[in-house]
C-alpha cells in the first residue's frame, strides 16, 4: 500500500481508513441514455446508504462523471448523514450519455483537461459545468472515462487523452467503462501511449464477458478489474462472478480485483422500491465469495485493493 491518501468528498483520509469499499457505484444520476431511470432524491440516497452501511459497507466510490447529474453537495450531505466515506469522480462517459449539442463534443482537449483539474484540485462543479456556479468544496478522487462497444469514437478518444493528462498531472487513478466488457486491451494501449501506467487503470464491467482467459490476460498487463455487475442476474448469476474471481485469485491476481454494484438505474435501489440494493454486495455476494476463496483473499479485494488503487501521492 502506498503512503498516500484517498480524496473523499469531505476531504482527504489515510488509505487505511477507507475500509470495506464498494469500488463502483452511483448515488445520483441523470442521463438521456437512461431516460426514466434517474435518481436524484437525497433522502432516498441516505436511506439506501444507511442500508448498505448496516450490511458492512464503509466506503462507496461514486463514479458519476461530468454531465450525468453529478451532485457533489449532495454526496457530502449523504456522507455526513450516514458516516459512510464517499469518493467522487471527474471525467467523461461514452457518447451515449451526452445528447447532441452537449458542450463536451465541441470542447478542446485543453478545456476538457482544465475542468477535470479544477474538479480534482479545487472542487467539483455542482452543475456539470453548464453555468458559472462556484465550485463545491468536494474534490474528485477518481477519473471516470468511457468507451463505446468495441471502439472509441473520435470524441471519446479526445476525452480519454484529456483524462490521461489529468491523471498524469495529479496522480489520480482512472476507471474506464468498457461497454459490455469489450475493448479492454485497446484501452490499456491507448492510455499507455499517453503515459499512464497500467496499475493506475481499472477496467469496469469486464465481468459482462465471463471468460477466464480474457480476464487473466488483462490482469497480466497489471491493470485492475472491477467486477461490478454483481446482483444483475439478467446478465449472469452471481455464481459466474464467484467463479471468475476464484480463477483470478488462483492465477495469482487477487491483488488486482475490486468489487462494486454499479447501481446505475433507480430500479436497482431498494429506496425506490427496486433491487438488489446496496446491501446485496456484503449481505449476499461476499459471504458466498468468502466460502470459496477464504477471508484473507476477501479482505484484500474489499479493503486492501481499493485503498491501494484509489490512493494518490498528492
Amino acid at each position: 500500500m502506498t503512503n498516500g491518501q484517498v480524496m473523499t468528498v469531505t476531504g482527504p483520509i489515510a488509505t487505511d481508513a477507507l475500509g470495506v469499499t464498494d469500488a463502483h457505484d452511483h448515488l445520483f444520476l441523470r442521463s438521456p441514455a437512461l431516460a426514466g431511470q434517474e435518481f436524484e432524491d437525497p433522502q432516498r440516497a441516505i436511506d439506501e446508504v444507511r442500508d448498505g452501511k448496516a450490511s458492512g459497507l464503509q466506503s462507496i466510490v461514486d463514479l458519476t462523471p461530468i454531465g450525468l447529474g453529478r451532485r457533489p453537495e449532495l454526496l457530502r450531505e449523504v456522507s455526513t448523514a450516514t458516516g459512510v466515506t464517499i469518493v467522487g469522480a471527474t471525467g467523461y462517459h461514452r457518447d451515449a450519455h451526452y445528447p447532441d449539442g452537449h458542450w463536451v463534443y465541441a470542447a478542446s482537449e485543453e478545456l476538457l483537461l482544465d475542468r477535470m483539474l479544477a474538479d480534482i484540485e479545487q472542487g467539483m462543479h455542482p452543475r456539470d459545468w453548464v453555468n458559472d456556479a462556484p465550485l463545491d468544496p468536494a474534490r474528485a478522487g477518481v477519473i471516470k472515462l468511457g468507451a463505446s462497444l468495441d471502439h472509441l469514437s473520435a470524441a471519446e478518444k479526445r476525452r480519454l487523452t484529456a483524462g490521461a493528462a489529468a491523471s498524469l498531472a495529479t496522480d489520480v487513478p482512472i476507471v474506464v467503462h468498457t461497454e459490455v466488457g469489450t475493448y479492454g486491451d485497446e484501452l490499456i494501449d491507448a492510455l499507455w501511449n499517453e503515459g499512464v501506467e497500467p496499475f493506475r487503470v481499472a477496467l469496469a464491467h469486464v465481468d459482462r464477458i465471463p471468460e477466464t482467459e480474457l480476464h487473466v490476460n488483462l490482469l497480466e498487463r497489471q491493470v485492475y478489474l472491477v467486477y461490478d455487475t454483481i446482483g444483475r442476474t439478467k446478465y449472469h448469476p452471481d455464481d459466474v462472478r464467484v467463479d471468475l474471481i476464484e480463477a483470478a485469485v488462483s492465477a495469482g491476481f487477487g491483488d488486482q480485483i475490486m468489487l462494486g454494484l454499479d447501481l446505475g438505474r433507480r430500479d436497482y435501489f431498494r429506496a425506490y422500491g427496486g433491487g438488489p440494493g446496496l446491501r446485496h454486495l456484503m449481505s449476499s455476494f461476499v459471504p458466498r465469495l468468502h466460502e470459496r476463496i477464504g477471508g484473507a483473499a476477501v479482505e484484500r479485494i474489499m479493503v486492501g485493493n481499493p485503498a491501494r488503487f484509489y490512493s494518490a501521492s498528492s
